[in-house]
């Protein structure tokens, strides 16, 4: 399918209804209002495909650039497409969902989470925290820098309070995965997440709460998944 081809199948698929949920919760035009099932329905037909991927990352529709997120081939991205990638994501879906679990998957995630945290834009930030997770949920514990996770962690707990609205839901989000998947930094990340307590994000004017770390840690321990890794971190 060429790029043209699958504009007019995700206009098809557009729902008004959908689009209005987005844009309350910051889309930016254009975007038809694509439902996540309805996007995997172009996956199955089209795969993985580099070239089309970019193509539909470039239109700046944001369901194109969602798509493109689910079709990228994390072995053919290249350090400087991911970079135009989050320089280039229109909202937080982007930002923090599509470029991360792509830039994770691919030979350079853990480079440049750690680039992106230190920008000065809170999209880029928010970003690079979101990257950071998405690898501590992939990749195997010893072949982590554990020592760089935990200052990390020491970072987020001095910084989280005083950081911008989206980057400190990133660093909440950071914190949650390396206490649920990294063994060795659970404890850290349990004593973490009770000294940073509550975090206040604004969401928009949605239903949308932000997760409690001390709680959402231990209910994943005590179901017994402590450790689990996740085979991609795209959904």
């Amino acid at each position: 399918m060429t790029v043209q081809e699958i504009m007019k199948e995700l206009e098809n698929y557009g729902d008004e209804r959908t689009k209005q949920i987005f844009l309350k919760h910051g889309a930016r035009e254009p975007y038809f209002g694509v439902k996540v099932q309805d996007l995997k329905k172009i996956v199955k037909k089209v795969k993985k495909d580099h070239t089309l991927s970019i193509g539909l990352y470039n239109t700046g529709n944001s369901d194109a650039m969602y798509l493109a997120g689910l079709i990228a081939d994390e072995n053919k991205i290249s350090r400087e497409e991911l970079n135009r990638w989050v320089k280039n994501a229109s909202w937080y879906m982007i930002r923090e969902y599509t470029v991360p679990w792509v830039a994770s998957e691919s030979a350079y995630g853990f480079d440049l989470g750690l680039e992106w945290i230190d920008s000065d834009d809170e999209g880029i930030a928010s970003a690079g925290w979101s990257t950071l997770s998405s690898v501590a949920g992939l990749v195997p514990d010893d072949q982590l820098d554990i020592k760089a996770y935990k200052k990390l962690l020491k970072r987020v707990e001095m910084s989280i309070h005083k950081s911008p609205n989206r980057v400190r839901y990133t660093m909440n989000g950071f914190v949650i995965t390396v206490g649920t998947a990294i063994v060795k930094l659970s404890d850290e990340a349990k004593r973490v997440a009770e000294s940073i307590g509550k975090i206040d994000v604004e969401m928009g004017g949605t239903s949308c709460k932000v997760p409690l770390a001390t709680a959402y840690i231990k209910k994943v321990i005590d179901r017994g998944t402590l450790g689990k890794k996740r085979k991609s971190a795209r959904c």
